[in-house]
């Protein structure tokens, strides 16, 4: 049998092999999983045309072991540099998926297939770096005289989800809080019975699946253009990929409803033990009662209930001001140059290119931010008449 290939169009990789591997990966991610990752790159905005690093087994070449999603660094952040950049799958989290059973040599599979290509470094975006798959790639560029370069890092909220629900939200909370949290429950519950719902079947997500467009859309994402719905691209991903999912007990829809109304929903997804809160939609409507608030408290009963999950990963920013006073546990996450070569100045002027970048792009939201800002004062202020 000949060798198989190690850079190939990412839908090109045969979703059984690639599943099997997801099945066996030292570290989940649900944002990797095939039918996701393929539906993204199908048709998600600024996200398809990807290809797939892939690592195979010596003994079995048929056997994949280690896939990593990656774009060129054009493509990822238009620099004209010599590296390929993970694959973005909208979830922020892109961690490679490495066999459980010999991680390192996965991860020096991946490295080999890179070297195969005309690319100097690997960019790791959205990477977990405190896990083992960090960890496996820091031992393979070791052995070969190199190291990770970090470019930047962050901790985001997890939950430790093998407690018990009640006693994880007193700890976080507290009791002053939850009770203030219980008495918007019961203004909320003067629009109808509150229930907590959670879909489950293909044919559940594929339909609550609507709800939560619908919702998302009619708050503040959607008035920055930014909702699920509003592109069709990104609405054909979410389509397929929901269902897909479900059908593999790897995605859900959880809903919170007063009466005929859902005042809130969200997407979860869920690889081996670790489940993965996507996004979430409110009817501002309801705003006054908390709806977000009150759906997280029930997804984190709903967690902590569940025997099979242990950890859920919030995949929210650094300082998210709804889940991160709930959610206490934290994840580290980073940006991670990898060389290929040693003593390679080309791995240099890339590291320091991504910094320009990041820093430009910092002072550019900083000066639009200043101006919303200006423009919301002068708007807000009462012009005197000449």
């Amino acid at each position: 049998m000949p060798p198989a290939k190690r850079l190939v169009p990412l839908d090109t990789v045969l979703p059984q092999a690639w599943q099997d591997l997801a099945d066996r990966a030292v570290e989940p991610n649900g944002y990797y999983l095939p039918g996701w990752e393929r539906a993204v790159n199908a048709s998600a905005r600024g996200r398809t045309g990807n290809s797939a690093l892939c690592a195979w087994s010596d003994e079995q070449p048929s056997r994949l072991v280690g896939l990593m999603p990656v774009t060129s660094l054009w493509k990822a952040c238009k620099l004209p540099l010599p590296a390929l950049a993970s694959g973005h799958p909208y979830g922020t989290l892109c961690t490679p998926l490495l066999d459980g059973n010999d991680a390192e040599r996965a991860a020096a599979g991946l490295v080999d297939a890179a070297r195969q290509t005309p690319a100097r470094a690997l960019l790791l975006r959205d990477m977990s770096i405190a896990g083992p798959v960090m960890q496996a790639f820091e031992n393979v560029l070791r052995r070969d005289g190199l190291r990770p370069r970090p470019l930047q890092s962050y901790e985001r909220a997890c939950l430790d989800a093998t407690g018990d629900g009640e006693a994880v939200l007193h700890d976080a909370l507290g009791a002053k809080k939850l009770k203030e949290l219980r008495r918007l429950r019961h203004r909320l519950a003067e629009h109808g019975d509150v229930r907590f719902t959670v879909a489950r079947s293909p044919q559940e997500v594929a339909a609550t699946l609507e709800t939560f467009l619908a919702i998302e859309a009619s708050g503040w994402k959607g008035h920055r253009g930014t909702a699920l719905i509003q592109h069709d691209g990104d609405a054909a991903f979410i389509r397929r990929a929901a269902p897909e999912l479900a059908e593999h007990g790897a995605c859900e829809i959880i809903s919170l409803a007063a009466g005929d109304a859902t005042v809130a929903a969200g997407v979860v997804l869920r690889h081996q033990g670790r489940a993965f809160f996507f996004k979430l939609g409110v009817d501002e409507r309801f705003a006054k009662y908390s709806p977000g608030v009150q759906l997280t408290l029930d997804l984190t009963r709903h967690l902590c209930s569940d025997p099979s999950i242990s950890s859920a990963d919030s995949t929210a920013g650094p300082d998210h001001p709804m889940i991160n006073p709930i959610w206490r546990g934290r994840l580290a996450i980073g940006d991670v140059l990898m060389p290929l070569y040693p003593r390679d100045p080309i791995v240099e002027l890339i590291r320091s290119a991504l910094i320009a970048r990041r820093e430009g792009l910092a002072l550019a939201r900083r000066a639009v931010h200043l101006i919303r800002a200006a423009s919301n004062t002068r708007t807000a202020t009462p012009q005197r008449r000449r």
